[in-house]
């Protein structure tokens, strides 16, 4: 009867077990959120352009980690997305990590075309990607379940940063897009729920490390305000509270007053 129970009881555990899809898990903040959710029972799929990091996860945390490469700047990464579905059935959870960003008060235009191709142009990809795929696929949450969709972006997207025109701009964007997004799935009676998690500075390499940045979070901590973001499923969650703060004054200030403030070189 023992031995029955405990079966029965795996069972019910693996049938409940909740599935998440992370987009550019390779390093940083992906690759940090990705080990929390696999450590709290998750099933977790990983992409990123580096199979190397990835298959280094697979091994790290088990051959049940499904790890596919993808460059979100390629047509493909939409095949690969679709892959990981196929594996792993239809995710709970789609969280979009994926991006670069750089200080370039050079305006290097290789850097500032990157910028704008991973953020932007790999954001849409695979976000209109699976929203369709939600759309055709109804029978895949079914009862009021709803597929949540989580996006870092950053707060630098609440205003332009002089050294980082691209980076700025192009979080502005998600988080636009983002919203109306938002707005789509209500129309269409699309069963998806969106959170924006807008991050201040976290120790990444996107960061410049010859450089001191005030409130500087680790990634641990990081990673800690991505899982409470997701098991909210806020709208919108900045982090942590001291950027909540900053952010809030922040958009106080006037346009006019913000672009002749040369001071700010962060």
């Amino acid at each position: 009867m023992l031995e029955n129970w405990i079966v029965i009881s795996m069972i019910s555990r693996l049938s409940i077990m909740k599935k998440a899809i992370v987009i550019g898990a390779t390093s940083g903040i992906g690759r940090e959120t990705a080990v929390r959710l696999v450590e709290e029972g998750w099933e977790v799929g990983v992409s990123g352009r580096r199979i190397e990091a990835l298959e280094a996860f697979r091994k790290e945390y088990g051959e049940g980690v499904h790890i596919k490469q993808m460059d979100v700047t390629q047509e493909d990464a939409t095949a690969g997305l679709d892959a990981l579905i196929v594996e792993m059935g239809a995710p709970d959870l789609l969280l979009y990590v994926s991006g670069v960003g750089y200080q370039n008060r050079e305006l290097d235009i290789d850097k500032e075309i990157r910028t704008v191709r991973t953020n932007c142009e790999g954001l849409v990809r695979i976000l209109a990607h699976f929203v369709d795929y939600v759309r055709k696929h109804p029978d895949a949450y079914p009862d009021g379940h709803e597929a949540h969709i989580a996006v870092v972006t950053s707060i630098a997207g609440t205003a332009g940063l002089g050294t980082a025109p691209a980076y700025s701009a192009t979080k502005r964007m998600q988080q636009t897009y983002v919203s109306a997004l938002a707005q789509l799935v209500r129309m269409e009676k699309i069963p998806v729920v969106f959170t924006d998690i807008r991050p201040g500075f976290v120790a990444t390499d996107i960061l410049n490390p010859d450089k001191k940045y005030p409130m500087l979070l680790t990634l641990q901590k990081a990673a800690d305000e991505v899982m409470k973001a997701i098991r909210r499923k806020r709208r919108i969650y900045i982090f942590d509270w001291k950027f909540r703060i900053l952010v809030f004054f922040w958009r106080l200030v006037p346009r006019c007053i913000w672009e002749r403030l040369t001071w700010v070189k962060n």
